[in-house]
Protein backbone atom coordinates (compact mmCIF):
# COMPACT_ATOMS: atom_id res chain seq x y z
CA UNK A 1 0.00 0.00 0.00
CA UNK A 2 1.27 3.70 -0.60
CA UNK A 3 1.41 6.20 2.04
CA UNK A 4 -1.93 7.63 0.91
CA UNK A 5 -3.56 4.62 1.88
CA UNK A 6 -2.28 4.54 5.07
CA UNK A 7 -5.28 3.97 7.64
CA UNK A 8 -8.13 1.10 6.89
CA UNK A 9 -7.61 1.69 3.50
CA UNK A 10 -8.47 4.56 1.62
CA UNK A 11 -12.04 5.68 1.48
CA UNK A 12 -13.90 7.24 -1.26
CA UNK A 13 -17.19 9.30 -1.11
CA UNK A 14 -19.85 7.71 -3.38
CA UNK A 15 -20.69 11.71 -3.93
CA UNK A 16 -17.46 12.88 -4.89
CA UNK A 17 -15.33 10.25 -5.85
CA UNK A 18 -12.47 11.59 -3.29
CA UNK A 19 -10.01 9.64 -2.01
CA UNK A 20 -8.36 10.47 1.92
CA UNK A 21 -5.65 9.37 3.97
CA UNK A 22 -4.81 9.42 7.50
CA UNK A 23 -1.54 11.29 7.08
CA UNK A 24 -4.06 14.17 5.84
CA UNK A 25 -6.23 14.04 8.70
CA UNK A 26 -3.11 14.70 10.66
CA UNK A 27 -2.14 17.48 8.81
CA UNK A 28 -5.55 19.08 8.94
CA UNK A 29 -5.23 18.77 13.00
CA UNK A 30 -1.69 20.65 12.80
CA UNK A 31 -3.56 22.89 11.34
CA UNK A 32 -6.61 23.55 12.89
CA UNK A 33 -4.77 22.98 16.13
CA UNK A 34 -3.13 26.65 15.13
CA UNK A 35 -5.68 28.31 13.48
CA UNK A 36 -8.09 27.60 16.84
CA UNK A 37 -5.55 28.90 19.12
CA UNK A 38 -4.91 31.98 16.99
CA UNK A 39 -8.91 32.71 17.15
CA UNK A 40 -9.04 34.91 20.60
CA UNK A 41 -11.74 33.68 23.35
CA UNK A 42 -15.06 35.64 22.94
CA UNK A 43 -17.10 37.23 25.22
CA UNK A 44 -20.54 35.48 26.17
CA UNK A 45 -21.93 38.31 24.12
CA UNK A 46 -19.85 37.93 21.08
CA UNK A 47 -20.28 36.33 18.10
CA UNK A 48 -20.89 32.35 18.51
CA UNK A 49 -21.16 33.66 22.46
CA UNK A 50 -23.43 31.99 24.97
CA UNK A 51 -25.70 34.94 25.40
CA UNK A 52 -26.57 34.74 21.46
CA UNK A 53 -27.40 31.21 21.63
CA UNK A 54 -29.17 29.83 24.73
CA UNK A 55 -29.51 25.96 25.69
CA UNK A 56 -32.17 24.65 23.65
CA UNK A 57 -32.87 21.83 25.68
CA UNK A 58 -35.67 23.09 28.18
CA UNK A 59 -37.96 24.25 25.50
CA UNK A 60 -38.37 20.09 24.68
CA UNK A 61 -42.04 18.92 26.84
CA UNK A 62 -43.94 16.12 26.54
CA UNK A 63 -43.43 12.40 26.47
CA UNK A 64 -40.60 11.31 24.32
CA UNK A 65 -41.19 10.49 20.62
CA UNK A 66 -38.62 9.57 18.06
CA UNK A 67 -40.96 11.52 15.74
CA UNK A 68 -41.03 14.85 17.67
CA UNK A 69 -38.92 16.45 14.64
CA UNK A 70 -40.99 14.80 11.52
CA UNK A 71 -40.44 16.97 8.47
CA UNK A 72 -37.29 18.72 9.76
CA UNK A 73 -33.95 18.60 7.76
CA UNK A 74 -30.30 18.81 9.70
CA UNK A 75 -27.47 19.47 7.99
CA UNK A 76 -24.08 17.71 9.76
CA UNK A 77 -20.35 17.73 8.72
CA UNK A 78 -18.18 14.90 8.32
CA UNK A 79 -14.89 13.96 7.84
CA UNK A 80 -14.44 10.39 5.82
CA UNK A 81 -13.44 8.05 8.72
CA UNK A 82 -14.41 4.35 8.77
CA UNK A 83 -17.04 5.21 11.37
CA UNK A 84 -18.59 7.59 8.98
CA UNK A 85 -18.01 4.82 6.78
CA UNK A 86 -20.19 2.32 8.69
CA UNK A 87 -22.50 4.94 9.94
CA UNK A 88 -23.34 5.78 5.98
CA UNK A 89 -25.66 2.74 5.02
CA UNK A 90 -27.54 3.35 8.67
CA UNK A 91 -28.68 7.14 7.68
CA UNK A 92 -31.97 6.02 6.01
CA UNK A 93 -33.06 3.95 8.99
CA UNK A 94 -32.70 7.22 10.72
CA UNK A 95 -34.86 9.14 8.70
CA UNK A 96 -37.33 6.24 8.80
CA UNK A 97 -37.21 6.54 12.34
CA UNK A 98 -37.25 10.14 12.85
CA UNK A 99 -39.15 10.86 9.97
CA UNK A 100 -35.69 13.78 9.96
CA UNK A 101 -33.61 14.49 6.70
CA UNK A 102 -30.13 14.71 6.77
CA UNK A 103 -27.68 16.79 4.47
CA UNK A 104 -24.09 15.19 4.42
CA UNK A 105 -20.86 16.92 4.05
CA UNK A 106 -17.93 15.76 3.65
CA UNK A 107 -14.98 17.03 4.10
CA UNK A 108 -11.61 16.28 3.66
CA UNK A 109 -9.02 16.27 6.45
CA UNK A 110 -6.60 18.19 5.15
CA UNK A 111 -9.57 21.33 5.18
CA UNK A 112 -11.99 20.11 7.86
CA UNK A 113 -10.95 21.19 11.22
CA UNK A 114 -10.04 24.88 9.25
CA UNK A 115 -13.86 24.92 7.78
CA UNK A 116 -15.59 23.87 10.88
CA UNK A 117 -13.22 26.47 13.02
CA UNK A 118 -14.25 29.18 10.80
CA UNK A 119 -17.99 28.69 10.66
CA UNK A 120 -18.13 28.20 14.40
CA UNK A 121 -16.08 31.51 15.02
CA UNK A 122 -18.24 33.10 12.30
CA UNK A 123 -21.77 31.50 14.18
CA UNK A 124 -23.47 30.68 11.17
CA UNK A 125 -25.06 27.54 12.71
CA UNK A 126 -24.84 26.04 9.08
CA UNK A 127 -24.09 22.99 9.95
CA UNK A 128 -26.30 21.36 13.23
CA UNK A 129 -24.19 18.64 14.48
CA UNK A 130 -20.63 17.66 13.48
CA UNK A 131 -17.92 15.38 14.15
CA UNK A 132 -15.01 16.32 17.22
CA UNK A 133 -12.03 15.27 18.59
CA UNK A 134 -12.29 15.65 22.16
CA UNK A 135 -9.18 18.09 22.47
CA UNK A 136 -10.99 20.41 19.86
CA UNK A 137 -13.53 21.42 23.02
CA UNK A 138 -10.86 22.86 24.74
CA UNK A 139 -10.78 25.21 22.21
CA UNK A 140 -14.52 25.33 21.06
CA UNK A 141 -16.31 25.41 24.19
CA UNK A 142 -14.89 28.48 26.03
CA UNK A 143 -16.03 31.07 23.35
CA UNK A 144 -19.76 29.46 23.27
CA UNK A 145 -19.74 27.88 20.49
CA UNK A 146 -20.99 24.22 21.01
CA UNK A 147 -24.01 23.23 23.06
CA UNK A 148 -23.82 21.75 26.13
CA UNK A 149 -25.04 18.88 25.97
CA UNK A 150 -26.02 17.65 29.90
CA UNK A 151 -29.51 19.49 29.71
CA UNK A 152 -30.23 17.37 26.90
CA UNK A 153 -29.15 14.40 28.52
CA UNK A 154 -30.94 15.15 31.82
CA UNK A 155 -34.79 16.06 29.35
CA UNK A 156 -36.39 12.69 29.98
CA UNK A 157 -38.77 14.64 26.79
CA UNK A 158 -35.95 14.78 24.68
CA UNK A 159 -34.12 11.46 25.34
CA UNK A 160 -35.12 7.98 25.33
CA UNK A 161 -35.15 6.57 28.69
CA UNK A 162 -33.35 3.38 27.35
CA UNK A 163 -30.54 5.42 25.67
CA UNK A 164 -28.15 4.55 28.83
CA UNK A 165 -25.37 6.99 28.72
CA UNK A 166 -23.93 5.30 31.61
CA UNK A 167 -23.40 2.66 28.91
CA UNK A 168 -20.64 4.61 27.20
CA UNK A 169 -17.16 3.94 28.65
CA UNK A 170 -16.47 6.65 31.84
CA UNK A 171 -13.19 7.69 30.81
CA UNK A 172 -14.90 8.60 27.11
CA UNK A 173 -17.57 10.31 29.58
CA UNK A 174 -15.11 11.64 31.57
CA UNK A 175 -12.78 12.96 28.62
CA UNK A 176 -15.51 14.74 26.75
CA UNK A 177 -16.47 17.00 30.23
CA UNK A 178 -14.87 20.18 31.17
CA UNK A 179 -16.11 23.72 33.24
CA UNK A 180 -12.92 25.39 31.42
CA UNK A 181 -11.90 26.56 34.69
CA UNK A 182 -7.60 26.61 34.74
CA UNK A 183 -6.67 23.90 37.05
CA UNK A 184 -10.13 22.15 37.24
CA UNK A 185 -9.81 18.17 35.39
CA UNK A 186 -11.58 16.63 32.90
CA UNK A 187 -15.23 15.52 33.94
CA UNK A 188 -16.58 18.87 35.55
CA UNK A 189 -18.66 21.17 33.84
CA UNK A 190 -20.72 20.74 30.46
CA UNK A 191 -20.61 17.41 28.66
CA UNK A 192 -19.79 19.08 25.32
CA UNK A 193 -19.60 16.13 22.98
CA UNK A 194 -21.14 12.51 22.94
CA UNK A 195 -18.52 9.68 22.13
CA UNK A 196 -18.55 8.16 19.45
CA UNK A 197 -15.49 5.97 18.55
CA UNK A 198 -12.10 5.91 20.23
CA UNK A 199 -8.67 4.50 20.12
CA UNK A 200 -6.46 3.02 22.68
CA UNK A 201 -3.19 3.57 22.30
CA UNK A 202 -1.35 0.21 22.71
CA UNK A 203 1.18 -2.36 20.69
CA UNK A 204 0.96 -3.65 18.13
CA UNK A 205 3.91 -6.70 16.99
CA UNK A 206 4.73 -8.81 14.09
CA UNK A 207 3.69 -11.96 15.83
CA UNK A 208 5.20 -14.47 12.47
CA UNK A 209 8.63 -12.56 13.55
CA UNK A 210 7.96 -13.30 17.33
CA UNK A 211 6.92 -16.96 16.85
CA UNK A 212 10.12 -17.39 14.57
CA UNK A 213 12.25 -16.00 17.10
CA UNK A 214 10.38 -18.22 20.13
CA UNK A 215 9.84 -14.69 21.80
CA UNK A 216 6.54 -15.94 24.33
CA UNK A 217 6.94 -13.40 26.90
CA UNK A 218 6.24 -9.91 25.97
CA UNK A 219 7.84 -7.17 28.24
CA UNK A 220 5.72 -6.00 31.00
CA UNK A 221 8.24 -3.39 31.66
CA UNK A 222 9.84 -0.30 29.79
CA UNK A 223 13.46 -0.96 30.06
CA UNK A 224 13.27 -4.46 28.87
CA UNK A 225 10.95 -3.11 25.66
CA UNK A 226 13.41 -1.01 24.56
CA UNK A 227 15.96 -4.04 25.12
CA UNK A 228 13.36 -6.12 22.79
CA UNK A 229 13.17 -3.41 20.29
CA UNK A 230 17.06 -3.16 20.25
CA UNK A 231 17.20 -6.74 19.76
CA UNK A 232 14.55 -7.34 16.95
CA UNK A 233 16.26 -4.28 14.70
CA UNK A 234 18.80 -5.03 12.01
CA UNK A 235 19.65 -2.41 9.73
CA UNK A 236 21.17 -4.72 7.26
CA UNK A 237 17.81 -6.08 6.70
CA UNK A 238 15.86 -3.13 6.72
CA UNK A 239 14.00 -4.55 9.58
CA UNK A 240 13.53 -1.86 12.89
CA UNK A 241 12.29 -2.74 16.28
CA UNK A 242 10.15 -0.15 17.31
CA UNK A 243 7.62 2.43 15.47
CA UNK A 244 6.35 5.78 16.66
CA UNK A 245 5.42 9.09 15.74
CA UNK A 246 7.69 11.56 15.69
CA UNK A 247 6.98 14.74 13.12
CA UNK A 248 7.19 18.31 14.57
CA UNK A 249 3.35 17.87 15.07
CA UNK A 250 1.11 17.73 18.32
CA UNK A 251 -0.41 14.26 16.98
CA UNK A 252 3.38 12.92 17.96
CA UNK A 253 3.15 13.47 22.08
CA UNK A 254 -1.11 11.82 22.24
CA UNK A 255 -0.51 8.30 21.02
CA UNK A 256 2.76 6.07 22.41
CA UNK A 257 4.77 9.14 23.97
CA UNK A 258 1.69 10.30 26.00
CA UNK A 259 0.88 6.98 27.05
CA UNK A 260 4.36 5.56 28.44
CA UNK A 261 4.77 8.61 29.56
CA UNK A 262 1.79 9.05 31.84
CA UNK A 263 2.91 5.13 33.12
CA UNK A 264 6.37 6.16 33.80
CA UNK A 265 4.74 8.79 36.47
CA UNK A 266 5.27 11.87 34.97
CA UNK A 267 2.84 14.58 33.98
CA UNK A 268 2.13 17.71 31.60
CA UNK A 269 0.90 19.96 34.66
CA UNK A 270 0.63 20.51 37.91
CA UNK A 271 -1.75 23.52 39.13
CA UNK A 272 -0.53 25.18 42.31
CA UNK A 273 -3.49 27.42 43.09
CA UNK A 274 -3.35 29.94 40.96
CA UNK A 275 -1.80 29.01 38.00
CA UNK A 276 -0.23 25.33 35.54
CA UNK A 277 3.14 24.72 35.95
CA UNK A 278 4.66 22.80 33.59
CA UNK A 279 6.21 19.21 34.15
CA UNK A 280 7.82 18.21 31.36
CA UNK A 281 11.36 18.66 32.71
CA UNK A 282 10.54 16.96 36.54
CA UNK A 283 13.01 14.03 37.24
CA UNK A 284 10.30 11.51 36.12
CA UNK A 285 9.96 13.00 32.77
CA UNK A 286 13.49 13.67 31.91
CA UNK A 287 14.41 9.93 32.77
CA UNK A 288 11.03 8.79 30.60
CA UNK A 289 12.23 11.59 27.82
CA UNK A 290 15.93 10.53 27.42
CA UNK A 291 14.87 6.74 27.35
CA UNK A 292 12.46 7.54 24.67
CA UNK A 293 14.87 9.28 22.53
CA UNK A 294 17.33 6.54 22.53
CA UNK A 295 15.07 3.99 22.14
CA UNK A 296 14.36 6.08 18.41
CA UNK A 297 18.04 5.81 17.87
CA UNK A 298 19.12 2.60 18.56
CA UNK A 299 15.42 0.73 17.69
CA UNK A 300 13.30 3.01 15.65
CA UNK A 301 13.30 4.33 12.06
CA UNK A 302 16.00 5.98 10.43
CA UNK A 303 13.92 8.87 9.18
CA UNK A 304 11.74 9.16 12.56
CA UNK A 305 11.54 13.36 13.00
CA UNK A 306 9.45 12.49 9.62
CA UNK A 307 7.16 10.04 10.82
CA UNK A 308 3.42 10.49 11.45
CA UNK A 309 0.86 8.25 11.72
CA UNK A 310 0.83 6.21 8.78
CA UNK A 311 4.65 5.39 8.19
CA UNK A 312 4.49 3.84 11.52
CA UNK A 313 1.66 1.73 10.93
CA UNK A 314 2.54 1.18 7.75
CA UNK A 315 5.82 0.36 8.41
CA UNK A 316 4.62 -2.63 10.33
CA UNK A 317 2.54 -3.99 7.72
CA UNK A 318 5.15 -3.91 5.21
CA UNK A 319 7.19 -6.09 7.10
CA UNK A 320 9.55 -3.38 8.08
CA UNK A 321 8.74 -2.45 11.88
CA UNK A 322 8.34 -5.16 14.51
CA UNK A 323 6.04 -3.10 16.77
CA UNK A 324 4.25 -0.27 16.67
CA UNK A 325 3.20 2.11 19.72
CA UNK A 326 0.01 4.04 18.51
CA UNK A 327 -3.34 3.43 18.02
CA UNK A 328 -5.09 0.17 17.92
CA UNK A 329 -7.93 0.80 15.70
CA UNK A 330 -5.57 2.54 13.14
CA UNK A 331 -3.07 -1.33 13.10
CA UNK A 332 -6.41 -3.60 13.56
CA UNK A 333 -7.66 -3.07 9.72
CA UNK A 334 -4.28 -3.51 8.19
CA UNK A 335 -4.66 -7.61 9.62
CA UNK A 336 -7.36 -8.10 7.34
CA UNK A 337 -6.95 -10.34 4.30
CA UNK A 338 -5.43 -8.55 1.51
CA UNK A 339 -5.11 -4.97 3.56
CA UNK A 340 -1.25 -4.95 4.04
CA UNK A 341 1.77 -7.62 3.40
CA UNK A 342 1.66 -8.54 6.97
CA UNK A 343 -2.34 -9.54 7.17
CA UNK A 344 -2.86 -12.05 9.11
CA UNK A 345 0.81 -11.91 11.34
CA UNK A 346 -0.45 -8.95 13.24
CA UNK A 347 -0.83 -9.29 17.33
CA UNK A 348 -1.52 -6.86 20.08
CA UNK A 349 -1.09 -6.23 23.65
CA UNK A 350 -1.21 -3.78 26.63
CA UNK A 351 2.46 -2.34 26.01
CA UNK A 352 4.88 -1.97 29.22
CA UNK A 353 3.37 -1.43 32.83
CA UNK A 354 4.18 1.60 34.53
CA UNK A 355 7.10 0.97 37.28
CA UNK A 356 3.76 0.57 40.09
CA UNK A 357 2.01 -2.03 37.70
CA UNK A 358 -0.29 0.80 35.96
CA UNK A 359 -1.69 0.82 32.51
CA UNK A 360 -2.83 4.72 32.09
CA UNK A 361 -3.58 5.06 28.26
CA UNK A 362 -4.14 8.13 26.62
CA UNK A 363 -7.09 8.06 23.81
CA UNK A 364 -8.45 9.56 20.85
CA UNK A 365 -12.21 10.05 19.95
CA UNK A 366 -14.45 11.28 17.73
CA UNK A 367 -17.66 11.92 19.72
CA UNK A 368 -20.57 14.09 18.18
CA UNK A 369 -21.01 17.87 19.28
CA UNK A 370 -24.06 20.58 18.23
CA UNK A 371 -23.55 24.27 17.41
CA UNK A 372 -24.51 26.54 20.12
CA UNK A 373 -26.00 28.35 16.90
CA UNK A 374 -28.07 25.15 15.42
CA UNK A 375 -31.73 26.88 14.62
CA UNK A 376 -32.13 22.84 14.59
CA UNK A 377 -31.70 21.39 18.39
CA UNK A 378 -34.12 18.96 18.64
CA UNK A 379 -33.68 17.28 15.35
CA UNK A 380 -29.82 17.42 15.59
CA UNK A 381 -29.96 16.29 19.70
CA UNK A 382 -32.47 13.03 18.02
CA UNK A 383 -29.84 12.40 15.07
CA UNK A 384 -26.56 12.82 18.08
CA UNK A 385 -28.95 10.05 20.17
CA UNK A 386 -29.25 7.76 17.51
CA UNK A 387 -25.78 7.97 16.48
CA UNK A 388 -24.23 6.78 19.33
CA UNK A 389 -26.83 4.94 20.82
CA UNK A 390 -26.82 0.82 21.01
CA UNK A 391 -28.75 -0.33 17.97
CA UNK A 392 -26.93 1.85 15.50
CA UNK A 393 -23.54 1.28 16.87
CA UNK A 394 -24.09 -2.86 16.99
CA UNK A 395 -24.84 -2.51 13.43
CA UNK A 396 -22.33 -0.40 12.76
CA UNK A 397 -19.48 -2.52 14.14
CA UNK A 398 -21.27 -5.35 12.35
CA UNK A 399 -19.62 -4.18 9.55
CA UNK A 400 -16.11 -5.24 10.55
CA UNK A 401 -14.27 -1.75 10.13
CA UNK A 402 -15.40 0.31 12.93
CA UNK A 403 -13.32 -0.21 16.23
CA UNK A 404 -13.41 0.83 19.04
CA UNK A 405 -16.80 0.73 20.29
CA UNK A 406 -17.57 3.64 23.03
CA UNK A 407 -20.12 1.43 24.60
CA UNK A 408 -19.83 -1.26 26.89
CA UNK A 409 -23.12 -3.49 26.04
CA UNK A 410 -21.88 -3.27 21.92
CA UNK A 411 -18.51 -4.64 23.00
CA UNK A 412 -19.45 -7.13 25.15
CA UNK A 413 -22.41 -8.32 22.60
CA UNK A 414 -20.71 -7.61 19.15
CA UNK A 415 -17.68 -6.53 19.27
CA UNK A 416 -15.75 -9.72 21.15
CA UNK A 417 -16.99 -11.59 18.42
CA UNK A 418 -16.34 -9.44 15.03
CA UNK A 419 -12.88 -9.25 16.51
CA UNK A 420 -12.32 -12.74 18.20
CA UNK A 421 -9.60 -13.57 15.25
CA UNK A 422 -7.69 -10.88 15.78
CA UNK A 423 -4.51 -12.05 18.43
CA UNK A 424 -4.74 -10.14 21.33
CA UNK A 425 -6.68 -7.51 20.21
CA UNK A 426 -9.18 -7.74 23.17
CA UNK A 427 -7.20 -8.84 25.88
CA UNK A 428 -5.18 -5.40 25.35
CA UNK A 429 -8.10 -3.92 25.42
CA UNK A 430 -9.37 -4.95 28.78
CA UNK A 431 -6.49 -5.08 29.90
CA UNK A 432 -6.10 -0.99 29.58
CA UNK A 433 -10.23 0.13 29.54
CA UNK A 434 -10.17 0.57 32.86
CA UNK A 435 -7.17 3.52 33.02
CA UNK A 436 -7.94 4.92 29.31
CA UNK A 437 -8.86 8.25 28.81
CA UNK A 438 -7.10 11.79 28.66
CA UNK A 439 -3.88 12.06 29.98
CA UNK A 440 -3.10 16.00 29.48
CA UNK A 441 -4.19 18.54 31.58
CA UNK A 442 -6.62 20.76 30.12
CA UNK A 443 -5.86 23.61 29.27
CA UNK A 444 -6.87 26.05 26.34
CA UNK A 445 -3.72 26.38 24.57
CA UNK A 446 -3.52 22.60 23.97
CA UNK A 447 -2.57 22.49 20.02
CA UNK A 448 0.88 25.20 20.68
CA UNK A 449 2.05 23.46 23.43
CA UNK A 450 1.78 20.53 22.95
CA UNK A 451 3.51 21.21 19.45
CA UNK A 452 6.17 22.56 21.19
CA UNK A 453 6.70 19.60 23.32
CA UNK A 454 6.81 17.62 19.65
CA UNK A 455 9.37 20.44 18.57
CA UNK A 456 11.63 19.56 21.83
CA UNK A 457 11.85 16.08 21.07
CA UNK A 458 13.20 16.21 18.06
CA UNK A 459 15.89 18.94 19.51
CA UNK A 460 16.72 16.18 21.82
CA UNK A 461 16.89 13.46 19.14
CA UNK A 462 19.19 15.94 17.21
CA UNK A 463 21.50 16.12 20.31
CA UNK A 464 20.48 19.00 22.47
CA UNK A 465 20.68 18.18 26.52
CA UNK A 466 17.44 16.45 27.32
CA UNK A 467 17.33 18.31 30.88
CA UNK A 468 18.53 22.01 29.51
CA UNK A 469 16.02 21.88 26.29
CA UNK A 470 12.88 20.63 28.53
CA UNK A 471 13.57 22.94 31.28
CA UNK A 472 13.15 25.72 28.53
CA UNK A 473 10.48 24.08 26.87
CA UNK A 474 8.68 23.66 30.49
CA UNK A 475 9.44 27.45 31.43
CA UNK A 476 7.63 28.43 27.77
CA UNK A 477 4.87 26.42 27.98
CA UNK A 478 4.03 27.60 31.90
CA UNK A 479 3.91 31.00 30.11
CA UNK A 480 1.81 30.21 27.43
CA UNK A 481 -0.82 28.00 29.23
CA UNK A 482 -1.56 31.06 31.62
CA UNK A 483 -1.89 33.88 29.50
Amino acid sequence: MSEGQQQMSDFSSSSRGMRFSRRRMLTAMGVAGAAAASVPVLSSCGVGGRASAPNGADAVTGGFDWRKAAGSTINILQTPHPYQLSYQPLLAEFTELTGINVNVDLVPEADYFTKLNTELAGGSGKHDAFMLGAYFIWQYGPPGWIEDLNPWLQNGSATNAEYDFEDIFDGLRTSTRWDFVTGNPLGTGGQWAIPWGFENNVVAYNKRIFDEKGITKLPDNFDDFIQLAVDLTDRAQNRYGISTRGSKSWATIHPGFMTQYSRAGAVDYTFNGSELIAEMDSDKAIDFTEKWIDMQHRAGPTSWTTYDYPNATGDLGDGKAMMVFDADSATYPKNKPGASKEAGNIAWYAGPAGPDGNYKTNLWTWSWAMSANSRNKLPAWLFIQWATGKESMNKAVEGGTYADPVRKSVFDSTFKRVAADQYGYLEAFETVIGDSKIQFTPQKKFFDTTQNWAVALQDIYGGDDAATRLRSLAKTNTSKVNL
